[in-house]
């Protein structure tokens, strides 16, 4: 799984120097694979997908902090919880499963009150399976490392 910082951040900061994977970004960076870690070269994800480690990508957010779903461990292995929910002054780093629960609310909300039009529907629709798919590629992750700790490889 992976924490998810909200629209609700302020910019303060605090959380990117605590990430031992140096999963989070500011607002508007482009970002790497190879950023902070030492990772090089071309690799596949879970999904099978190839990745080019020093490939720059176009950030997740422009606004506002934001951590690479495919970087983050919750902290795990580094400490008991994510660094970057214990240091947020607001509570804007949150579990995944929680904001994709959350938009999954506020789509059913949405529909109930506003009627909104097919385009607003598609669009929360599509952030919510973007959401599902992140989460299913990284527990997806989280197994393989598991079985790869229990083999010692």
């Amino acid at each position: 799984m992976s924490i998810y910082i909200t629209d609700e951040c302020i910019n303060c900061g605090a959380c990117e120097p605590e990430c031992p994977n140096n999963a989070i970004y500011d607002g508007g960076i482009e970002w790497a694979y190879a950023d902070g870690t030492g990772v090089s070269g071309k690799f596949n994800l879970v999904d099978g997908l190839e990745v080019d480690a020093e490939e720059m990508n176009a950030p997740i957010e422009e606004d506002f902090y934001f951590i690479v779903p495919d970087k983050c461990t919750e902290c795990q292995g580094f400490h008991e919880e994510p660094q970057c929910a214990a240091v947020c002054p607001v509570d804007c780093c949150i579990p995944m499963a929680e904001q994709l629960k959350s938009m999954e609310d506020e789509l059913a909300q949405e529909t109930i009150q506003n009627n909104p039009s097919d385009t607003e529907i598609q669009f929360l629709q599509t952030k919510i399976q973007k959401f599902k798919e992140d989460k299913n590629l990284i527990e997806s992750e989280e197994r393989l490392l598991k079985k790869k700790e229990i083999l010692h490889l």
